[in-house]
């Protein structure tokens, strides 16, 4: 069954995506909950049509991402966890408290685009994170993880 996405999904696709699924999935899941729609002959058209349209636009948000991504590289984070012996944390760091901290640093990004390699981050030292500015820019991003001073 061929859709057309009109949002992201993860694992699947991005928005104005045409994937194939099978039928369950896209009848009982993404066309019901608007994430899909039928890939028919006139909605490719208009598709077409759309993303001939928003080509310029598109530009725009890489070379966006592009300087954001600049930024990033050069960013330092440094985030603060209470921790007992051997730099073990009380808790752990996730991709929530890496947003919180670029918040703080100056730049937004949603949580959903970072993604911390491991999961989550259970002792100190040096992390690495992925996060996705724009379907084509992704960054790496190392960040440090510090014992809290009592």
């Amino acid at each position: 069954m061929e859709l057309i996405l009109k949002e992201d999904v993860q694992y699947l696709g991005f928005k104005d995506d045409v994937v194939t699924v099978k039928p369950g999935y896209g009848r009982n899941f993404l066309i019901p909950n608007k994430k899909a729609v039928l890939a028919t002959p006139s909605a490719k058209k208009v598709l077409a049509e759309n993303l001939k349209q928003r080509a310029f636009k598109e530009k725009k948000m890489v070379d966006d991402a592009n300087a954001l991504a600049a930024k990033l590289n050069d960013l330092s984070v440094k985030i603060a966890a209470k921790a007992g012996a051997g730099g073990k944390l009380f808790g752990s760091i996730t991709n929530i408290d890496l947003a919180d901290a670029i918040e703080k640093a100056g730049h937004s990004i949603e949580r959903k685009y970072i993604k911390i390699i491991g999961g989550s981050v259970k002792r100190t030292g040096t992390a690495q994170a992925k996060v996705r500015l724009h379907r084509e820019v992704i960054v790496d991003f190392s960040f440090d993880v510090v014992a809290e001073d009592k």
